[in-house]
């Protein structure tokens, strides 16, 4: 598996893009992956997809040489865990999601099934903020949580983190280059927020230190989607030029 961050062998600004297919049936997922294949690098399987196809929805995007970002975002005892990483491991995806208020035990069960997997841990959801987390009874605010599950998870073996992009740089600082960031929340200048409170640019979360970007409904309802994918890309390697001439 290539390397990402500070890596000559890094992903492309394409390989980074990440494409969430948050559909509810496979023949629909097949059609965005049939159209946006030759544009995003990752497509993501989550919950709605997977529980109406599970794995055919994966074979898909592999049949498409794509990489598969399966986002379960696990959550339950050691044991169990690490059984479902071991399934998701055999079924070659390239990312696979865990909570990290899963604990310590946990993160470091999934870390030895994950074989060539990598297992990234979801520390505060984007839709999240600080009254939510006081509601649910977790130490705010955000960015302090976010930092202290993402340490804890980094510590127990798990190679990377999904994060917002207000995030990236904190992590980046108190972290380093090694774990692979995952960003979704965010929105290229002026589209919709949606459901996402904690969002950012594409140029200003790659700047940031993101290595993979999750980008859906400004290309899924854009009229034309190729298009919208293609000037996301751009952004992209723009920021991309930016960071390297920066960190030379």
């Amino acid at each position: 598996m290539s390397q990402v961050h500070g890596s000559p062998h890094a992903p492309s600004a394409r390989e980074r893009l990440v494409l969430p297919l948050d559909v509810t049936d496979l023949l629909t997922a097949r059609r965005w992956i049939d159209q946006l294949a030759g544009e995003v690098g990752v497509f993501k399987v989550g919950l709605e997809l997977f529980t109406a196809a599970g794995p055919d929805a994966v074979r898909a995007v592999h049949d498409a040489g794509a990489a598969c970002f399966l986002d379960l975002k696990l959550h339950d005892i050691p044991a169990t865990m690490a059984k479902a990483t071991a399934s998701a491991a055999r079924l070659g995806v390239r990312f696979l999601t865990v909570h990290a208020v899963a604990g310590p035990a946990a993160l470091r069960a999934v870390a030895a099934e994950a074989g060539d997997t990598t297992l990234l841990a979801v520390t505060v959801l984007t839709s999240m903020d600080d009254d939510e987390l006081e509601s649910v009874g977790l130490a705010g605010p955000a960015d302090r949580a976010v930092e202290r599950l993402g340490a804890l998870s980094v510590a127990a073996g798990v190679g990377g983190l999904v994060c917002s992009p207000l995030e990236v740089a904190m992590l980046r600082e108190r972290l380093g280059t090694a774990p692979t960031l995952m960003v979704p929340g965010v929105r290229p200048a002026g589209a919709a927020h949606g459901d996402q409170k904690r969002i950012a640019t594409p140029g200003s979360a790659i700047e940031a230190g993101a290595d993979f970007l999750v980008v859906g409904r400004p290309i899924r309802d854009a009229a034309d989607p190729v298009a919208a994918a293609r000037a996301v890309v751009d952004e992209m390697q723009g920021a991309l030029a930016r960071r390297s001439q920066a960190s030379a």
